[in-house]
């Protein structure tokens, strides 16, 4: 399926988009694709990970659509949606993380969701989010960084699962605010659609409401936990039921 070469409007539809807005950006050379005579084609791999980078420059507004569209799709593919606080359990967050380097961070995280049992390749994992960060920073502005593999590859994990540090001081990690970093999300997905749904609601979550400053006052992991469930189901709360 990497390998697949999608036509314009298929991969469109694939990223939940017009075939119009995804023929602009690769007329602008800004989408990785292929041209044969007027016609575009897209990989899978370099499209899902163009996807995912462009994803953490949306604005609220955009990523609030993205959300509705995926949260939507999942409600009709299996008739429910997901909770991040199901998959980001208590004994998956490292509420003080000593890293003080980019490599650090991405070395102690892969430990960290090592120690979990449900990752099979540490340092497959390790190798790829290094080059998810060389290509462009996961840091998101406000403090926070949401680290995934550059390509997706659903054998790297038994389950998806999410792990989150807090870093004891700000780490420099590359955000366009120039601040330093110390919450980091660890995305560990075995299903791709489900990667981008939770990465839009944690940039929502971030950008949208109190979570980021509230997991930092946090005493400990099992507050950190509270906290971000809280804080989904008031987000959720408020958004408009997706159709059947």
């Amino acid at each position: 399926m990497g390998y697949q070469l999608m036509d314009l409007k298929s991969a469109a539809a694939h990223l939940h988009m017009s075939a119009n807005e995804l023929r602009h950006f690769a007329q602008r050379e800004e989408v990785p694709c292929v041209k044969r005579g007027e016609a575009f084609f897209f990989e899978h791999r370099p499209l899902d990970e163009w996807a995912q980078r462009r994803m953490l420059e949306m604005s609220e507004k955009q990523l609030a659509q993205e959300h509705q569209t995926a949260m939507s799709e999942r409600r009709r593919a299996e008739g429910h949606d997901f909770h991040i606080a199901d998959i980001l359990r208590p004994e998956t967050i490292m509420p003080e993380l000593t890293s003080k380097t980019r490599a650090g961070v991405l070395r102690d995280m892969t430990d960290f969701a090592d120690s979990t049992g449900l990752l099979y390749d540490p340092e497959t994992l390790f190798a790829e989010l290094t080059a998810r960060e060389e290509v462009a920073s996961t840091a998101a502005g406000g403090g926070v960084a949401f680290l995934h593999p550059r390509y997706h590859d659903p054998y790297l994990f038994q389950e998806t699962f999410l792990a989150l540090g807090r870093t004891v001081r700000p780490v420099f990690f590359g955000s366009q605010d120039g601040e330093g970093t110390d919450l980091f999300f660890l995305i560990c997905c075995t299903d791709h659609v489900l990667h981008m749904h939770i990465l839009a609601r944690l940039c929502l979550l971030a950008h949208a409401s109190t979570l980021l400053a509230d997991l930092r006052a946090a005493p400990d992991a099992q507050s950190m936990h509270e906290l971000l469930k809280a804080a989904e189901d008031d987000f959720l709360g408020h958004q408009p039921l997706p159709r059947a």
